[in-house]
């Protein structure tokens, strides 16, 4: 029942938001890297090739920051 002291909970809380918040600031940044918008590219073009790109990019994107948080 390791798991269950407040500073093992606070502390996986607080990873698990951090690495949201990096994903979300790296896919925001990736985004306005390319010349087009990637949401409405992949949402109203239904644009399939993109948004496989775009999910590869994000798996990576998260491992990385797995990675770095653990």
């Amino acid at each position: 029942m390791e798991w269950m002291k407040p500073g093992v909970l606070l502390g996986s809380i607080v990873f698990a938001i951090a690495g949201v918040l990096i994903f979300w600031i790296s896919f925001l940044v990736i985004d306005k890297l390319t010349p087009y918008n990637l949401w409405e590219e992949i949402v109203e073009k239904q644009n399939q090739a993109l948004a496989l790109v775009v999910a590869a990019m994000s798996l990576g994107i998260c491992i990385i920051v797995a990675a770095a948080i653990h």
